[in-house]
């Protein structure tokens, strides 16, 4: 018998941007940024109030995190992925808030220099943006680089964070 796990999901608008959340009994499985509806019109889920336990309070955080009260993120995570990427996931959480690192900078962490390509296709495939912080990563030129929910949105999360001047961005 093949055990199907209950996906969740849930939407909310904070701070301009619409949040899609999927969770699972575990923790959040996927957070998705202004994405298109159309995107989960066949994925079979139980549509929860934001509020719910099954949340595991991802929209309280968010709130503090963009009122400049929360830099760091508590919430339960339940994510999938392949054995490298799950190790650049983990290196991207440990980018401190307000710094930015290069995808050169997260290769060398996971002890392999030249597969900063790689790391940058990881990064894109972070399921859970913000709270596994990938928009804290850019190009090791200082040039933004790439952001699935768009370049404004990785522009105002890091002018959130204190890093608003490209000139800052001398830790790459």
């Amino acid at each position: 018998m093949i055990n199907i796990e209950n996906l969740y999901h849930s939407s909310f608008d904070i701070a301009g941007i619409h949040f899609d959340t999927f969770s699972t009994r575990k923790g959040i499985s996927k957070l998705y940024l202004n994405a298109d509806p159309d995107k989960f019109k066949d994925i079979k889920k139980t549509k929860l109030h934001p509020d719910d336990s099954f949340l595991f309070n991802i929209y309280s955080e968010l709130k503090e995190y963009f009122n400049h009260q929360r830099k760091v993120f508590d919430v339960v995570l339940d994510i999938k992925g392949t054995p490298f990427q799950r190790r650049v996931w983990k290196q991207l959480q440990k980018i401190p808030f307000g710094e930015v690192v290069s995808y050169k900078h997260i290769a060398e962490r996971i002890r392999q220099p030249k597969a900063f390509r790689a790391v940058g296709h990881a990064n894109a495939t972070n399921p859970i943006s913000i709270i596994i912080p990938c928009h804290r990563v850019i190009n090791i030129n200082g040039n933004l680089g790439g952001y699935s929910a768009g370049l404004a949105i990785k522009e105002k999360l890091l002018e959130l964070e204190g890093c608003k001047s490209l000139d800052l961005f001398n830790s790459v």
